[in-house]
């Protein structure tokens, strides 16, 4: 269903792009299922009120995530060292106590949990997707399979206590219900415990044009000043805002209970760039939507010219952003004839939307393409170290964000 009306303070949401019908972007499909893919109005829009940028209409939760969720937080060698490095933070910074305990939402395969574990403390995820899950169960991670809200937050104090953290990664801006889950923190919150999550930023999708980052699953697009009014709202104070690398430019906020910290310079810091920048202004993000067209119209000419040169192309890698482009951009099997991924899951399914097959890694070298279309473009330095023999063959790289350009 659409809304106008934003989810958390109920201000005028105005839409500044549209990128049409989509798919759920993990919803990867074997060829029998083409015929029933749920599709949907892919559209943002910003809070007049608070700034909150966030989708006009909202996928059912339990259409995303469920027993066969295709993604893998430990696929990425980045992404398990960036994961390790936040729960070493933790150890040492947070989870000093005598009986420490902390609390992931949405663990996915317990890739930040497994060094919590390893180090002997209380920790439980809490992760809705039965087939991730287990794969956490498996490395001896305790995990509870539900969605996160005020009740998941009651059951979880009453059987293990407060928590000293509550931790979530590319996760929180999945949750439409986020009502329920401050009022849940409100529950389940140490006095002097913290609330840490890292999201995509707002600042990196309009300022670096990363229009894939746009959604089914990403519900909420925040900034610094919309987390600020956020934790304000429903009772809690924003302390902390960190830019970090993961995902092409994410930030990391912290929440705690009103003064029971001091907020951080950097914070302050980030707040001041958001205003002098006009981030959150109508002008700023209407002029966003036109150059997100412009893209898609400057990356669909590029294929087509290289397809009518005789020229082949290969998808590389198949992540949730890659459903918006190809669907966004009408990208088939014409111009693009597969895409290539690690995931086991993925491979010998369709990319939602545009139906692209997924082949394993092992059919990009069999034989090269003249050209790699980057979708797992956050990645770009690792695939581009892993593949160097593309590279010495003759082989390009296509990106497009944040600009088409062959590399």
């Amino acid at each position: 269903m659409e809304t106008t009306t934003c989810r958390v303070c109920d201000g005028a949401v105005s839409e500044f792009v549209d990128l049409g019908d989509q798919p759920t972007a993990n919803g990867f499909l074997l060829p029998e299922e083409v015929s029933a893919e749920f599709r949907f109005r892919l559209a943002v829009g910003a809070c007049e009120g608070c700034g909150l940028v966030q989708l006009v209409t909202v996928v059912p939760q339990e259409f995303r995530y469920h027993a066969g969720y295709r993604y893998h937080a430990s696929g990425s060698v980045s992404h398990r060292e960036h994961f390790a490095a936040d729960a070493r933070h933790f150890l040492e910074a947070e989870l000093t106590g005598p009986d420490p305990f902390i609390v992931e939402i949405g663990c996915n395969d317990g890739v930040m949990l497994g060094t919590i574990a390893a180090a002997g403390v209380r920790h439980l995820g809490v992760e809705p997707s039965g087939n991730v899950a287990d794969i956490a169960r498996e490395k001896g991670i305790q995990v509870l399979s539900a969605f996160f809200d005020e009740d998941c937050a009651a059951r979880v104090h009453a059987e293990h206590g407060p928590a000293d953290v509550v931790f979530g990664a590319n996760t929180i801006c999945h949750i439409a219900h986020i009502d329920s889950v401050f009022r849940g923190l409100e529950t389940l919150l140490t006095p002097g415990g913290v609330f840490v999550f890292e999201e995509p930023y707002l600042a990196t999708i309009v300022n670096g044009m990363a229009f894939d980052q746009i959604y089914d699953e990403h519900v909420y697009y925040f900034s610094a000043a919309s987390v600020q009014a956020m934790a304000k709202k429903f009772g809690f104070e924003l302390v902390d805002a960190e830019r970090i690398a993961m995902h092409g430019g994410e930030v990391r906020y912290t929440i705690a209970r009103p003064g029971a910290r001091v907020p951080s310079a950097r914070l302050a810091e980030l707040l001041a760039e958001e205003e002098s920048s006009k981030l959150n202004e109508p002008a700023t993000l209407a002029e966003f939507g036109r150059n997100v067209a412009r893209i898609r119209d400057d990356l669909v000419a590029l294929l087509r010219q290289l397809r009518a040169d005789g020229k082949t192309i290969v998808g590389y890698g198949a992540p949730g952003k890659s459903s918006t482009v190809t669907t966004y951009c009408g990208i088939d099997t014409e111009l693009v004839p597969f895409v290539c991924d690690s995931t086991p899951g993925k491979q010998g399914r369709l990319l939602p939307g545009s139906h692209l097959p997924v082949r394993p890694p092992a059919d990009f070298a069999d034989p090269y393409p003249d050209y790699a279309l980057l979708f797992a473009w956050n990645h770009a330095e690792e695939i581009m170290a892993k593949e160097q023999a593309f590279r010495d063959g003759g082989g390009k790289w296509i990106r497009y964000v944040p600009e088409v350009e062959v590399i």
